[in-house]
């Protein structure tokens, strides 16, 4: 676990899986700011949220949030992940951007539907220039288990980036929040983590997994 506390904006902090996030990361004691298109429904999200945790999170438009952050967090549907980027890309220079996007396209979400770039996420690297350090994670974390935060969760993330650095940050803040984060590539590699997201959707649906399935990367010594 990581002893520096970050300030940490989620843009699309009131959907199911940036919300986990909030939790879990304010928790391990990182100052959260949920970010939304609706200021008062962010503010909103937040207080439900720091009720949940016993720790302040806070609710903001999301230029605001982007502004206020060391590290940024995109937590967003696909369909509106270049647009999001685009409206806060003046607050995002010189951060830590971290895409969680999937290209999931209802309703067919549990075939791989990879964009013409081949990766979401690079698509965005690519869009925000070396000005930005994108960083690929959190795809195959489901929803409902960061969000019951009484519970252990037993998934693996993929990390992907250019920018080594970066990536070894957002591996501590996996660390932080009770996951284990693994370096994976570069950033075109991020077109992997998308896919599986397909393909756990499938298993889950299939197999009946409760809470959702995630990953596990065998042969590695445990730390």
């Amino acid at each position: 676990m990581t002893t520096e506390h970050r300030t940490i904006a989620i843009l699309g902090g009131t959907g199911a899986q940036g919300s986990g996030l909030a939790l879990r990361l304010a928790k391990a004691g990182h100052l959260v700011t949920i970010g939304s298109r609706d200021a008062a429904k962010a503010r909103t999200a937040a207080a439900e949220a720091s009720a949940r945790v016993g720790k302040t999170i806070a609710g903001a438009d999301n230029r605001a949030a982007a502004a206020a952050a060391e590290i940024v967090i995109l937590a967003v549907p696909y369909a509106v992940e270049r647009a999001t980027v685009e409206d806060v890309l003046a607050e995002l220079s010189g951060k830590i951007l971290v895409d969680a996007t999937v290209p999931l396209v209802p309703p067919k979400v549990s075939q791989v539907q990879l964009p013409e770039s081949q990766s979401a996420v690079a698509a965005i690297q690519a869009l925000t220039g070396k000005a930005v350090r994108v960083v690929s994670a959190f795809q195959n974390v489901s929803a409902q288990h960061l969000s019951d935060l009484d519970h252990a969760i037993d998934c693996d993330v993929l990390v992907c980036g250019d920018d080594q650095a970066a990536c070894d940050i957002v591996i501590g803040l996996c660390a932080d929040i009770g996951l284990r984060g693994l370096y994976a590539g570069p950033i075109r590699n991020s077109a992997g983590a998308e896919a599986l997201t397909s393909v756990l959707i499938t298993i889950n649906r299939r197999y009946k997994v409760p809470g959702g399935a995630g990953i596990r990367i065998t042969g590695l010594p445990e730390t």
